[in-house]
C-alpha cells in the first residue's frame, strides 16, 4: 500500500524499455526484416544512451 507513494526509478523504466525493444529486434531479425532490425536497435541504443547519463549524474 505505501508503494504506491513511491517515485519509480527512472533507470529501471528505461532498462525494462530497452528489454523490450531488444527482444523485439529479435524477433524481427528471426522474420528476416533486417532494415526494420537495424531501427529497433537504433532505437534501442539511443536509450541505452540515455540509461548511461543518468548513472552518470547519480
Amino acid at each position: 500500500m505505501f508503494g504506491l507513494f513511491k517515485k519509480k526509478d527512472p533507470i529501471q523504466e528505461l532498462e525494462k524499455e530497452y528489454l523490450k525493444l531488444m527482444e523485439e529486434a529479435m524477433r524481427i531479425q528471426r522474420g528476416g526484416d533486417i532494415k526494420a532490425y537495424a531501427a529497433k536497435v537504433a532505437e534501442a541504443e539511443e536509450i541505452q544512451k540515455k540509461i548511461e547519463e543518468l548513472r552518470k549524474d547519480s
